[in-house]
């Protein structure tokens, strides 16, 4: 009998789970049901943690329940987990003198290297921070401890932004995403841009001139290189500069879908040169041509080429620190809407803007710029709030979360109410009703390449009750992040959403259409990143992280400092599903 390694055992396990080297979809599915968490309505139960506490697996009950790995400010071998670093190493101090310790735990993967396993996690905040965990894995339970914990440097890159979610690729990678990248084209001669990209300057001592905006907004790839948990990081330029929420790699090592999560946004491909390596390749942005706006809306998929590029190409311009102007000329519309003579409109961030590419910065604009570009190229830019992207290797279909059908979404509409903002200067290519919960997509797959989207599930609006919810307390609200349980036929749903007072998790039964509530969360949090890990050392874990406590609404409920502190762990475990 041969012995695996753990880093084997997990490449393995994401080669069944991504469909890769074996055609599954006839393989017998695996039949799941979860115990339903319960809706919180007591004081008691809005405050914490709500989770199934049982599954039961092809007739066989299974205990599982919420695990804690680490809270925010928690410390670990030395380590505190979600403390502020800026560009010398020095914790960053708060106003009030405290060290400035982030409640905004995000995305957090498992990552095995020989015979120990290591988690990277973030910290959606200005300035960011990424940290490397060791754990220790009870070879009899499964459950999950933190060993030690360390900030990861980000000073090569002049820091990190807003990593929001992110995911694992089928080489054993972690692949991160920076959020709501500072609009270049704002910039004062202070190197002030607005309150949210300010805060940035903590990083660099408070000199916002020595911050360039363009060294933001891009997908950061780290990977485990030793047994000591040194990581090795970039930033990979090629799959462009945008609200980036998540990038997923699908099973062919080369295609990655890339979720753009703000207002008139873009659904991004990128076609990598080589399998396994995201340094080249051709970014790709999707044309919209819509079938029908029943049901939640379908469409057929069609893309635009927004060209090919590498890293190192990418990396030489923000050498030379590019400024807006240096890549852009802008001109005023005429009266009748129409951008002069040898100028193309974008209507990308809901801007109608009238754009020139310099000459010999196509390329530079592709990436530096990409929404604009695409705006300017035709694709459609009218998507709302992209979140999750997962891949379903038994129907071979993947999953697109839209926490919001609104604003560019609708034809000529704002939340149902006459407004030509996002549509005026663009194409009008998305004519859906609102809907404010929103809708998780169906996308159909030639190869691996998206050619149809329909809606899946979605949330259903109702009038507000007494807790403030505005969608229904049995359906998702503000699909968030996604992912699939291989064999099991079984689509997770995470929230990011006001308008359930306690954000959900759900388990939705592809076969016969059900949603099940397995986790809720305290109050003013979100649930952010559910992720899920077929087999590691014969455990499955879904991995749920719980951001910012009473961080989004309910403040005047936090009776003690400690509730505000974040949760980074999982659901489980589980046996391994077969």
């Amino acid at each position: 009998m041969i012995k695996m390694s753990a880093l084997t055992a997990f490449v393995l396990a994401a080669t069944v789970f991504s469909g890769c080297g074996t055609d599954s979809s006839s393989a017998a599915m695996s039949k799941i049901s979860f115990e339903e968490a319960p809706i919180p309505t007591t004081d008691a139960q809005k405050r914490t943690i709500l989770a199934s506490s049982k599954v039961t697996i092809n007739g066989k009950e299974h205990d599982i329940g919420y695990n804690t790995i680490i809270r925010s400010g928690q410390v670990a071998g030395g380590g505190t987990y979600g403390l502020i670093y800026d560009k010398d190493g020095k914790p960053i101090i708060s106003k009030d003198g405290s060290q400035k310790i982030s409640n905004s735990n995000d995305f957090a993967s498992l990552l095995p290297y020989g015979d120990k396993l290591f988690m990277i996690s973030h910290f959606e905040t200005r300035p960011a921070a990424m940290y490397v965990t060791e754990l220790n894995q009870d070879k009899n339970s499964g459950k999950l401890t933190p060993k030690w914990t360390k900030n990861i440097d980000f000073t090569a890159f002049n820091g990190l932004w807003v990593p929001c979610a992110g995911s694992v690729t089928p080489w054993g990678t972690h692949l991160g995403s920076e959020e709501y990248p500072p609009d270049a084209s704002t910039v004062k001669d202070s190197g002030s841009i607005n309150s949210y990209y300010d805060p940035m300057a903590d990083y660099v001592g408070g000199d916002l001139k020595a911050l360039n905006p363009y060294d933001y907004g891009w997908v950061p790839e780290l990977k485990i290189t030793s047994a000591n948990g040194d990581v090795d990081v970039k930033k990979h330029y090629t799959l462009g500069r945008f609200a980036h929420e998540l990038a997923y790699v699908m099973p062919d090592s080369k295609t990655v879908y890339l979720s753009d999560d703000g207002t008139n946004g873009v659904f991004y491909k990128f076609i990598a040169d080589k399998a396994k390596d995201l340094s080249a390749g051709t970014l790709y942005a999707a044309k919209w041509s819509q079938t029908s706006s029943a049901n939640g809306g379908s469409a057929d998929i069609s893309w635009v080429d927004l060209g090919h590029a590498t890293d190192a190409e990418i990396k030489t311009a923000l050498d030379k620190k590019y400024v807006f102007g240096d890549i852009f000329s802008t001109a005023s519309r005429t009266a009748s809407n129409a951008c002069p003579t040898g100028f193309l409109a974008s209507n990308w961030a809901g801007k109608n803007e009238c754009l020139q590419i310099k000459s010999g910065m196509e390329k530079i604009a592709s990436r530096l710029e990409s929404g604009r570009v695409a705006g300017m190229k035709g694709a459609t830019t009218e998507f709302a709030k992209m979140e999750g992207i997962t891949y379903n290797p038994q129907n071979h279909e993947a999953y697109l979360s839209i926490s919001r059908v609104e604003k560019g979404m609708e034809d000529n509409h704002k939340q149902g109410k006459a407004e030509t903002k996002y549509d005026k200067g663009g194409k009008n290519d998305i004519r859906l009703p609102w809907n404010h919960c929103g809708t998780v997509f169906a996308m159909e797959l030639d190869g691996y390449n998206v050619t149809k989207m329909s809606a899946l599930v979605s949330g259903v609006p109702m009038d507000i009750d007494a807790a403030g919810n505005t969608c229904t307390l049995d359906g998702i609200s503000m699909p968030d992040n996604i992912t699939f349980i291989p064999n099991a036929d079984t689509l997770i749903i995470g929230e990011d959403t006001s308008y359930h007072q306690n954000d959900m998790i759900w388990a939705y039964n592809l076969s016969d259409k059900k949603l099940t509530r397995i986790q809720t969360t305290p109050y003013g949090s979100e649930t952010t990143s559910p992720y899920y890990y077929p087999n590691i050392n014969g455990f499955g874990y879904l991995m749920s992280v719980v951001q910012h406590p009473f961080g989004e609404s309910d403040r005047d409920k936090l009776q003690n400092p400690d509730e505000a502190k974040a949760y980074t762990g999982y659901i489980g475990p589980f046996p391994v599903i077969k």
